[in-house]
């Protein structure tokens, strides 16, 4: 199952969930209830950096 972000559009809650195919038009927000919830795109880290010669805690040296 993935895990998705969504947020909510009656309270503005954020918030990730374990969904399977089959059951992701029933997410509902876990603060208000609503079933008004949008699907967030994540963020995560990728451990680059753009600035040339900065290190990264999980790389080491960039350039």
């Amino acid at each position: 199952m993935p895990l998705y972000e969504y947020v909510c559009r009656q309270c503005g809650e954020r918030f990730e969930k374990l969904v399977r195919t089959s059951d992701a038009q029933t997410v509902a927000c876990p603060r208000c209830e609503s079933a008004s919830v949008t699907r967030a795109f994540s963020t995560f880290a990728t451990g680059n950096t753009t600035e040339r010669g900065s290190t990264s805690p999980n790389c080491g040296p960039v350039g």
